[in-house]
């Protein structure tokens, strides 16, 4: 008897068009799905499960990959995924990833996205979207990363810097309140964030300056989603405070830069 299929909720990119069906998810394929696909079975060959397995490419352009069980937290988050020992876990497990990523050759010939991609490059092929919705946690602990459509090549301060302003976050206060009522303490979280990943002290100095620019390429991924009429994005967009809120998320990295390098390296 075959799997009922059960529709998967979380993210803006592919919503309502992820599925699964016993073990294996169904989702829209990247158009670089075949590259990626050879990726994730390199890393699994190296040593690193903690993501998907690809299993195929269906006749009508969607990817079938293993199931990763556990619970994905959704905004607003749940307390239990935003406490100093879950962060730095994440810290962690991205530094497995990249340990592993480094070992395994990119494909220079496939076509990675650029949407959230360093734009100084890099030679390890980086995840660029390791926000809660896409961390499998189990215990209490994440365990797993999914959804790698924005992977592309950079540097691991770069997906360091992508996985702070979601993880820490770097949002001002009032744009933090809106997904953590608790009002996180950002210079000490992304302390906590680096402590678990391992950052050297050469990263640590630069790393607030990356999330500056990190934040910029997320903005203008904004704007052109906005631009193309996406609704997903136009209601968010809306619901969050308009483009103010991305000039004050701005200042407030630029006036906090001091405190966050100390809390980095003091």
């Amino acid at each position: 008897m075959t799997a009922e299929r059960e529709a998967l909720v979380g993210g803006m990119v592919n919503t309502g068009a992820v599925f699964r069906r016993g073990a294996l998810v169904e989702r829209p394929a990247p158009r670089n799905a075949r590259a990626l696909h050879a990726h994730l079975l390199a890393l699994r060959e190296h040593g690193f499960d903690a993501a998907p397995a690809p299993v195929g490419l269906t006749a009508d352009g969607r990817e079938q990959l293993t199931f990763m069980p556990g619970d994905v937290p959704s905004p607003p988050y749940p307390d239990w995924a935003m406490t100093g020992s879950a962060l730095a876990s994440v810290g962690s497990l991205l530094r497995r990833l990249h340990v592993t990523s480094a070992a395994v050759a990119v494909d220079t010939r496939a076509e990675w996205p650029r949407d959230l991609a360093d734009p100084e490059g890099g030679t390890m092929l980086c995840h660029n979207d390791v926000c809660p919705d896409n961390v499998v946690f189990r215990d209490g602990r994440p365990a797993a990363l999914i959804d790698f459509d924005f992977a592309a090549p950079g540097r691991p301060l770069w997906d360091i810097a992508m996985t702070a302003r979601y993880w820490v976050p770097m949002l001002d206060p009032r744009s933090a309140a809106v997904l953590h009522p608790s009002g996180p303490d950002a210079p000490a979280r992304l302390r906590i964030l680096a402590d678990g990943y391992g950052l050297s002290p050469e990263d640590r100095a630069e790393l607030p300056g990356v999330i500056e620019q990190a934040t910029e390429v997320c903005r203008a991924f904004v704007a052109r989603r906005v631009a193309g009429g996406d609704p997903g994005y136009l209601q968010a967009l809306a619901e969050h405070g308009g483009w103010e809120r991305w000039d004050r998320v701005r200042t407030w990295l630029v006036d906090h830069r001091e405190a966050f390098t100390a809390a980095l390296l003091n």
